[in-house]
């Protein structure tokens, strides 16, 4: 079985970073907790507002928390109010009043082209009761109009009602996993519908990091040689050198070939691959006669039949008149 790597996890510290940004030797537990309850309580609590991600930077007895989201009107209310309320349920929630935290409202330009938004969005449907075929063609189309080089999208559970729960994806243009340059944004969200949970993957390639190309500050001599553009092209490229070497290969032991045939004087592909003849070696091979010879013997066994010593009136001289009518009339099946 294939097995799969968390895209964002494969690449930690290469052009993706963490969502939690603190370390502590003696108070780790207790802070790895408040995080994963900050963000339950952000998720639950701000569904609505199209949250994408959650930063949690710490330090010292200070803590700044990032909401990345497509409406931040609906988190910051009238005159910020709503931060306010939000900052206060923190504190509450993590039973620090004594820490300060920092709410930072950042907000998604394009929601179309955000994994995590995206995969909401086609769960949010789904529990709608709509097809679920189209509404990841409308995700697909809409992310590609919006600038994606690729997308994919897994729906994974008892689709459309089906006692048996399946698994379909789509994928339109390219998203090299593989590639740790390429910035692969991974997304997940979960349906809950009247027939049980529907999982939903989403995957969107955006293009390389330019950062992990070659610095503009190294010299032309010393910069390697530069590699094809795309990964799928520099396949195809080898898949062409590959055949490339074994119509050379067949060349060269076709002209082997017809060398061996020049030598033997035997043309032993047209004896191949002509029907109903046997492949003769040289010692099977009967030498040929040469033709006076077999008209000779074939004159002989002829005047056998009629009495006649041919071979004795050839020595003399020519036949009689007579001897010529009977050789004339000897059928040809004698």
């Amino acid at each position: 079985m294939g097995q799969k790597v968390h895209p964002i996890g494969f690449r930690l510290g290469i052009n993706r970073t963490w969502d939690s940004r603190w370390f502590s030797r003696k108070e780790y537990p207790k802070l790895l907790h408040e995080d994963l309850h900050i963000r339950s309580y952000l998720k639950r609590n701000l569904a609505h507002a199209g949250i994408s991600r959650i930063e949690i930077e710490r330090a010292a007895e200070r803590a700044k928390v990032n909401i990345y989201t497509s409406r931040p009107a609906i988190i910051i209310g009238k005159k910020g109010t709503e931060v306010d309320r939000i900052k206060k349920e923190i504190q509450a929630l993590t039973k620090r009043t004594d820490k300060e935290i920092f709410i930072n409202i950042k907000e998604v330009r394009n929601a179309e082209i955000d994994s995590q938004l995206v995969a909401e969005n086609v769960a949010l449907q789904l529990e709608r009761r709509v097809a679920f075929r189209r509404v990841m063609k409308k995700a697909i189309s809409s992310a590609l109009r919006f600038g994606a080089k690729g997308i994919k999208i897994a729906c994974a559970g008892r689709l459309a009602g089906a006692e048996m729960a399946r698994r379909e994806w789509y994928l339109e243009g390219r998203v090299p996993l593989h590639t740790i340059r390429a910035q692969i944004d991974y997304g997940f969200a979960e349906a809950k519908t009247t027939y049980g949970q529907i999982g939903v993957k989403v995957w969107i390639y955006k293009g390389d990091s330019l950062e992990l190309e070659v610095s503009d500050t190294v010299s032309t001599e010393e910069r390697a040689p530069k590699r094809m553009k795309s990964d799928r092209r520099s396949g195809a490229f080898a898949d062409g050198e590959k055949k490339v070497r074994r119509r050379r290969r067949a060349r060269k032991l076709d002209s082997e070939i017809t060398a061996d045939n020049d030598d033997s004087g035997n043309d032993l592909t047209d004896q191949r691959n002509r029907p109903g003849k046997r492949m003769e070696s040289q010692q099977d091979k009967k030498p040929a006669q040469f033709p006076a010879a077999a008209r000779e013997k074939k004159v002989e066994n002829r005047s056998d039949e009629k009495g006649h010593d041919t071979g004795a009136q050839k020595n003399n001289g020519p036949l009689s008149e007579s001897d010529q009518n009977d050789e004339n009339n000897i059928s040809p099946n004698n």
